[in-house]
């Protein structure tokens, strides 16, 4: 894992409230854009929508503690039973580039109203993720150590213990981190726990994650 994309994963975090500044144009290309080439390699309709302060509006968007919300992302795609965490793998991937591009997110599963997406036949709507520009930068939650999510041990290699540190950075409902990786020599496996919050969604984004922290040349998942 890069430093830059070290520090990329360390600075984002979840932001609620958002400042009346709208995505300039060039920013929105290359966000559009990233979407375009993950939606083709997730088999998904990721949708980007700016300029619209409704869907964050609304009673569930305020109990939410969500203010001035204005853009989002749509995760979407044809009903399948990973599409939930292809949602996640590929949704985080945005974020770290919305993050990159000086922009803040959150995601949020029922703490808005209805979307401006646009589904096709046999799509469903997963998810949304707030995007624009934070009246802060968030702050850093509590998070378990890499023993707890996983079987580390001393002997385990550079790439096991990276990918493992950069799971831990990654967003989870509620903060719940309930997942586990284990290791058998280059076959690595990642569950998610039994009881809880989008645990499918949480465990595409923390293989995400682990993927781009421990390198895809080094591993491969288990089947």
């Amino acid at each position: 894992m890069t430093e830059e994309l070290k520090r990329i994963m360390e600075s984002r975090h979840s932001v609620r409230q958002y400042l009346d500044r709208p995505i300039p144009g060039p920013v929105r290309e290359q966000l559009n854009a990233c979407a375009a080439e993950l939606n083709e390699r997730g088999g998904l309709n990721m949708q980007i929508v700016c300029d619209e302060p409704l869907c964050f509006n609304s009673l569930m968007a305020h109990y939410g503690k969500f203010e001035g919300c204005s853009n989002y992302i749509v995760l979407a795609g044809r009903k399948a039973p990973d599409l939930e965490e292809r949602c996640g793998f590929y949704g985080e991937l945005l974020v770290l580039k919305a993050q990159e591009l000086g922009l803040n997110t959150c995601w949020t599963a029922m703490t808005h109203g209805k979307s401006r997406a646009v589904l096709k036949e046999g799509e469903k709507e997963v998810i949304l993720i707030s995007l624009g520009y934070g009246r802060t930068q968030g702050v850093p939650r509590k998070s378990r150590t890499a023993a707890q999510v996983s079987d580390l041990k001393g002997s385990d290699p550079a790439w096991y213990r990276e990918g493992l540190e950069a799971a831990l950075l990654a967003p989870t409902a509620m903060n719940q981190q309930k997942f586990y990786f284990t290791r058998e020599g280059r076959s690595v496996t990642a569950k998610a726990g039994r009881i809880g919050s989008c645990l499918k969604i949480d465990l595409g984004i923390v293989r995400c994650h682990f993927e781009l922290g421990a390198g895809k040349e080094n591993f491969q998942w288990a089947p």
